[in-house]
């Protein structure tokens, strides 16, 4: 079959390989994107899945609210120069502060409200008026809402004036200097899963088919490739798993060792939801 240059220009878009890795994939699959990652990622010729999807975009991730909820929101534009210009910076948080006082459960609700620093347009006409004040696309690309359950509480942190943007929900007994702490862990280290029990078997089975593979192709007998495998995917879980993660603060602790000897045994995260700048983007 013909593998086209867009094809092979996405696949590079995704996995940051090479141009003729990337073509030398996909006539391998045949042209399924899906696999050609995965082949990609067996060579180790790919960035891990979880940076296989980022969008070079800039703006801002802002954060608002208070231990109960929460709102996080990400406004984009074009370049680093205007997403720290003052009114572009404002023009953010007030549509988080509005997202937050509103109780808008998401960003389609949101975009139809009247914009509360000019009523007589909406947040989405509101978005388009920026462009062209600013001289640049501005896109309203994503926000969530946090609402702590019951007994509960939350804490956020933003890293470099708006890069990365991270709320965690803990239960338990956790401190709020704990919580921004771990808030704090998480915007540097990347967890995917809360714990063990997030991570779905199929998750399980492509990680174990490539450390399989990977040991194979490097000539190891097949019950050796098999041990290797299960070493491996205890690396996966302390790499991928918050609780199981060596804490950034005090690194000869995992994250559950911290908490539960600055709260006690039932000390715990329930969940965190990470923004990273361009990931929410199109553009």
């Amino acid at each position: 079959m013909t593998i086209t240059a867009q094809a092979v220009k996405e696949l590079r878009d995704r996995t940051g390989a090479g141009m003729m890795d990337c073509k030398k994939a996909l006539t391998e699959t045949g042209g399924d994107l899906d696999e050609a990652i995965k082949f990609l990622r067996t060579k180790g010729l790919a960035a891990a899945a979880k940076k296989a999807h980022r969008a070079a975009s800039d703006g801002a991730v802002v954060v608002t609210g208070d231990d109960h909820a929460m709102v996080m929101l990400e406004l984009n534009c074009e370049t680093d120069f205007v997403a720290r210009n003052p009114e572009f910076v404002s023009f953010a948080g007030a549509l988080a502060e509005q997202a937050f006082s509103s109780g808008a459960a998401d960003i389609g609700e949101l975009k139809t409200q009247a914009f509360s620093g000019d009523p007589e347009h909406t947040v989405e006409e509101a978005v388009s008026q920026k462009v062209a004040t600013i001289g640049e696309n501005v896109v309203l690309s994503r926000m969530t809402r946090i609402e702590a359950r019951d007994g509960n509480s939350l804490n956020s942190y933003v890293h470099g004036g708006g890069k990365i943007g991270v709320v965690v929900e803990g239960s338990g007994g956790v401190s709020a200097e704990a919580l921004h702490d771990v808030a704090l862990h998480v915007a540097a280290a990347e967890p995917r899963f809360v714990s063990r029990d997030e991570v779905t078997e199929d998750q399980l089975a492509l990680e174990r088919e490539i450390a399989l593979k990977q040991a194979m192709e490097a000539g190891k007998p097949e019950e050796i490739a098999k041990k290797i495998v299960e070493g491996k995917m205890e690396k996966f879980f302390v790499q991928e798993v918050l609780l199981e993660q060596a804490f950034a603060k005090e690194p000869d602790k995992t994250v559950k060792q911290y908490l539960e000897e600055s709260a006690g045994k039932d000390a715990t995260i329930v969940r965190f939801v990470r923004f990273k700048l361009g990931e929410g983007s199109d553009a």
